[in-house]
């Protein structure tokens, strides 16, 4: 799946990298060279007309990290996730707070996912030549 997305944000997408919060630096430590459960993320990845704050690609996963100005606009949030979530993408949203305090329950919570989500893609192994599957 080709992700379409608005090219005047490539700027803006450079800035926020520039300028993480102390959650984004936190959890990006943990995520980058593929070091959560051997996935690739990226950062301030620009998707339709939004910036999400990490994203990967095989798990069509998107983590964003809510600090306090997602406290005055929870409709503007809510309409992004039912988008994100209608073009086939899980949002996982986790509090500044949250990465910042207890980052280790963060981690958890994304191996968790993780694991639920290749669990769920995980095909069968084929039958030997002229074996039935047994009921």
């Amino acid at each position: 799946m080709k992700i379409t997305y608005n090219p005047y944000l490539k700027e803006k997408a450079r800035e926020l990298r520039n300028n993480s919060t102390k959650g984004e630096i936190l959890l990006w430590k943990k995520l980058k060279g593929k070091q959560c459960c051997g996935f690739d993320f990226h950062r301030q990845k620009p998707i339709l007309n939004y910036i999400v704050d990490f994203y990967c690609f095989k798990l069509k996963l998107i983590i964003e990290i809510d600090g306090y100005s997602h406290n005055f606009k929870p409709g503007e949030d809510k309409k992004r996730d039912i988008e994100l979530t209608c073009l086939g993408f899980t949002v996982l949203r986790f509090s500044e707070g949250e990465v910042k305090n207890n980052l280790d329950s963060v981690l958890q919570s994304l191996s968790v996912f993780i694991e639920n989500k290749l669990e769920q893609h995980t095909p069968q192994s084929p039958l030997f030549r002229g074996e039935t599957e047994r009921v």
